[in-house]
């Protein structure tokens, strides 16, 4: 299986207002998530995919640093490689 198309599996994530969801997200190509307002879309994208992500890239360069980032609220997620994440807000 290419790496690339590894999907991101989340179990029991529990950042605000996420009860102990599990999420499986495919990788293979441009992925939305959609959803009324205060369904819990940016705590599962930037406060528990994206956080995860950056905390796991930022450790391999911390190198016995004793600041680290706490790593999000949720069980296990797999499947994860190095992220970026663009906001929607306007830039002035």
């Amino acid at each position: 299986m290419n790496p690339s198309r590894i999907p991101i599996k989340i179990r029991g994530a529990r950042e605000h207002n996420l009860q102990n969801i599990d999420v499986i997200i495919p990788t293979h190509e441009l992925t939305v998530v959609t959803g009324v307002s205060g369904s819990g879309k940016s705590s599962l994208v930037f406060d528990t995919v994206y956080h995860e992500s950056r905390r796991r890239f930022l450790d391999i360069f911390s190198l016995g640093s004793s600041t680290k980032l706490q790593a999000a609220s949720l069980d296990s997620i797999t499947g994860l490689s190095p992220a970026i994440a663009v906001d929607q807000n306007v830039l002035n």
